[in-house]
């Protein structure tokens, strides 16, 4: 994955293969990074999503 580019949340739940009321739940948590593009446009940083499942790795015994 490349670590400059930006996922809609489709594809963000796609990759992280959860449901949409997961990924926000991650998002309003602070779990994970997401930036507003516009007024109804959410994208999740691929680097993000690295940084994320890196923590989640780090915490699994």
């Amino acid at each position: 994955m490349s670590t400059d580019g930006l996922l809609t949340v489709p594809d963000a739940m796609a990759y992280l293969q959860v449901s949409r009321w997961t990924l926000y739940n991650l998002i309003r948590s602070g779990e994970l990074e997401s930036v507003i593009v516009s007024r109804r446009c959410r994208r999740i940083p691929t680097s993000a999503l690295t940084a994320y499942i890196t923590r989640l790795r780090e915490e699994t015994p």
